[in-house]
């Protein structure tokens, strides 16, 4: 399976929040945005209230935001570049704006109270003939808690480099399309929200977590560059029983503490390429029990977007390597009973769960799986059960002594680099510590459908060996004697070299033993050693030769002896013959 960079599909993730809608448009049908100069707000903050005009106790900032809203278009309240009149665009480089996290506090010039934003959204004015209503804001601080709990939000809502001052209330509540783009938000609360188009937070940062769970996300869900903490010693983000109808974009995500997906819906693909989710108190980084994922899941490297600094200079030329980022899993993966239409996806990964902790994948479903991170995770990995199309690995992919593969099937196996079977074998033994017949059968199975006949005939013939240990010591005695004589049946050549042995040392027997007496007095053929050894050891075919002599003493055990191990030899030899004949014996 090929591997793609983060902008293969849906853009570049820096800007992912605004290249996956409209970023200045918002509901379908809107017409050109324009941003509200501040002038014309401070002039509407004048005016006596009426039907037309905001409500008389707002700031002027908050009058100039409630215009923008009725107009459609973007309240920019960012610094502009060298005191220019234009704002500056969302994001723009060189604007002098203060980092989102951290720096000093924004001034009331920049404040809006969160109060008139519910206002706005939950009871929006109409908007101006001709105009789609829309909240754009950009640059501003929201000070107390924006609750919008159990409400119905109709307008489109995108906020850009704002600050919350404290966190975002949303369970229940009910919406179209919502993006916060660079945003510093202390923590959001959206338990049960129901979004009919997407839901945007790309590069934003959320020190207190984020609550989704039982969400609907009727589009995608876009957290590319988002960085979540888990300063309450909770779940960093809550999603269990988040239902998303299409994708879920989550490149280059920086998580501290558990990201929770348990019995999650995804329609499309889950991205995690370049992720990086650390745990250092609880026992999941990663726990995704019971989730599914309509296409593919992605635990990969991403490509980082370029520096700003470097676009035209340094980081132009900058290798890709040079700026991309393994998906790191510091903490327990779990992906139990997960389902997944096309594949998962473990490429240049780094996987370090903690003392016991495990990379588990039980009773998983996909077409493939191609596990081949970066290095061997340092815990154990579990596929127990899991029912896949296809696996792709490497000699570095697994964790030495540190594997189950009990009750794991797949159709097709294959490597992305130079895997010897011997290699191969000691990989299945070491992942199946008690003998484990179908764990043997299974690799041949696999091994066959992918044309390596004789590389099946040596795992089945590995199996018989792995089999012998477990066996009573007259079990393993007789094992013995079938490997060193005819390899269990799956070496024909070895009955072949043994009965030419037999032959040639009943040959020299019978030459030094002398002319035996004759059966029949009437009857006396030619004495042959030769022709008499070989009678003996080739059942079924009469040379005139066996029935001809009476042997007495110990050339008698010795004829015996020689019949026997002349069926013996051919039967396992046809046996042989047979397996090298018939595909899928």
């Amino acid at each position: 399976m090929s591997e793609q960079g983060p902008g293969a599909e849906g853009g570049d993730p820096a800007a992912g929040g605004a290249q996956r809608g409209p970023v200045q448009g918002g509901a379908p049908g809107a017409q050109a945005v324009r941003s509200v100069p501040a002038a014309e707000g401070a002039q509407a903050a004048e005016e006596p209230r009426g039907d037309g005009g905001p409500p008389s106790d707002w700031s002027a900032v908050e009058a100039r935001m409630w215009r923008a809203f009725r107009t459609g278009g973007v309240c920019d309240l960012r610094p502009r570049r060298g005191g220019g009149a234009g704002p500056e665009s969302p994001g723009s480089p060189g604007s002098g704006d203060e980092p989102v996290e951290g720096g000093p506090r924004w001034p009331a010039a920049r404040t809006v109270r969160a109060q008139a934003v519910a206002e706005l959204l939950l009871n929006p004015p109409p908007p101006e003939r001709g105009r789609v209503g829309a909240l754009r804001l950009a640059g501003a601080r929201v000070s107390g808690s924006l609750m919008l709990a159990g409400g119905t939000v109709v307008p489109y809502v995108q906020f850009d480099d704002c600050r919350f001052d404290e966190e975002l209330v949303m369970p229940e509540c009910s919406a179209g399309s919502m993006r916060f783009v660079r945003c510093l938000i202390p923590r959001l609360e959206a338990a049960r929200l129901q979004v009919a188009g997407d839901l945007h937070l790309p590069q934003c940062v959320i020190p207190g977590g984020i609550r989704l769970s039982d969400a609907n996300i009727g589009s995608d869900l876009l957290i590319n560059q988002l960085t979540v903490r888990d300063e309450r010693a909770r779940r960093a983000v809550a999603a269990d029983g988040l239902t998303v109808g299409q994708d879920v974009e989550a490149e280059l995500m920086d998580v501290t503490g558990e990201l929770s997906l348990r019995s999650a819906r995804i329609g499309g693909r889950l991205s995690l390429r370049g992720a990086a989710l650390r745990n250092p108190r609880g026992a999941f980084a990663l726990n995704a029990a019971r989730i599914s994922v309509e296409h593919t899941l992605y635990l990969s490297a991403a490509v980082r977007p370029a520096d700003r600094a470097g676009a035209g200079g340094r980081g132009a030329t900058a290798g890709a390597a040079a700026r991309s980022r393994d998906f790191v899993c510091d903490g327990a993966l779990r992906l139990d009973d997960g389902r997944f239409g096309n594949a998962i996806v473990v490429h240049r990964a780094r996987l370090t769960p903690h003392d016991q902790q495990q990379v588990s994948l039980r009773r998983v479903q996909a077409q493939e799986l191609c596990f081949t991170p970066q290095q061997p995770p340092t815990g154990r990995v579990v596929l127990t059960g899991a029912r896949l199309g296809g696996l792709v690995d490497n000699p570095r992919s697994w964790p030495p002594g540190r594997l189950s593969l009990t009750g794991l099937t797949y159709d097709t196996i294959s490597a992305r680099a130079d895997f010897p079977l011997a290699e191969r074998l000691a990989w299945l033994r070491a992942a199946t510590p008690e003998y484990a017949p179908e764990a043997y059968e299974r690799l041949a199975a696999a091994l066959r459908t992918g044309g390596e006949d004789a590389d099946a005939r040596e795992v089945l013939f590995a199996k018989q060996r792995r089999r012998r240990e477990s066996l009573p010591l007259a079990g393993r005695m007789w094992g013995w004697l079938q490997d060193v004589t005819v390899g269990y049946g799956y070496r024909p050549g070895r009955a072949a070299v043994w009965m030419a042995v037999l032959w040639a040392l009943g040959a020299v027997y019978f030459t030094l033993h002398g002319t035996p007496h004759p059966a029949d007095d009437g009857y006396r053929p030619h004495w042959s050693p030769a022709l008499y050894a070989l009678d003996l050891l080739l059942p079924v075919i009469d040379l005139g030769q066996d029935n001809a002599w009476r042997m007495a003493g110990a050339a008698q055990w010795v004829t015996s002896a020689m019949t026997l191990l002349g069926w013996v030899l051919a039967t396992t030899a046809a046996a042989g013959a047979s397996r090298l004949l018939r595909r899928g014996s």
